[in-house]
């Protein structure tokens, strides 16, 4: 076995395994997506604009297409296939393209993003214990409920959208006043910065995650393109 060989069992092995971890980390990107619809599916009726589209199901597409991609990876690497090798390849560097671009393009207009976020919602009011917006109405009350707060950016969203001096039962403190009228007594802080908040608290564990995943991307980036280039070394040795 000459020394191209070699090297192309080593570069083999190592695509394998960096797929391998790739594919698994898309496996846990699909659960963390169906655990995010199943317990936090109460809240997605919060959101007018995307009422189907929300982080679990980004969460989940992510995890499904990564899936494929290591699927690709896996069988190129085990078949030395060159064709498989360099859709591999694109495939991946795409993907790589859109999360640096996404994450740039986040980054950039975050402000736009919270303005947006909080225009939606506060539309959402609006239809608050309407006919036909069972969830939505729900949604809402868990919301205030679970994180002791009212409104979207104050607890006067809900005098200006509704025209209304009262607020939803959820917005009332836990055996207070009712909430009407002068010195009512409910929850005085956003729902918006509590739950951005709780969301900062908790995002170290996904930005850790997708850092383990970047450095597998980049790996098997260069493990694919070494590969493709020698497997076509020892096609033309032999040839």
């Amino acid at each position: 076995m000459g020394p191209n060989q070699h090297c192309l069992l080593c570069l083999k092995a190592a695509l394998f395994v960096f797929n391998l971890i790739f594919w698994l980390g898309g496996c846990g990107a699909l659960g963390v997506g169906l655990w995010l619809s199943l317990s936090q599916g109460r809240f997605s009726a919060l959101s007018l604009s995307f009422p189907s589209l929300g982080v679990a199901g980004l969460v989940m597409a992510a995890g499904a297409v990564v899936m494929a991609v290591g699927f690709v990876g896996c069988l190129g690497a085990a078949t030395e296939q060159r064709c498989l090798l360099l859709t591999f390849f694109v495939a991946l560097a795409t993907i790589v393209l859109l999360e640096l671009s996404g994450a740039l393009a986040f980054y950039a207009c975050r402000q736009q993003f919270d303005r947006h976020a909080q225009d939606d919602l506060k539309s959402g009011l609006r239809r608050y214990g309407a006919p036909g917006e069972p969830a939505l109405t729900q949604a809402w009350d868990t919301v205030q409920t679970e994180f002791r707060c009212c409104g979207v950016q104050n607890y006067t969203d809900w005098f200006e959208v509704r025209n209304v001096t009262g607020l939803p039962p959820s917005c009332c403190l836990e055996h207070g006043a009712p909430c009407t009228g002068h010195g009512a007594a409910w929850w005085k802080e956003p729902c918006y910065q509590k739950v951005k908040s709780w969301v900062g608290e908790n995002v170290w564990a996904m930005g850790v995650f997708a850092a383990c995943i970047a450095v597998v991307q980049v790996l098997g980036l260069v493990s694919s393109l070494l590969m493709y280039c020698q497997v076509l070394k020892v096609e033309k040795y032999y040839s």
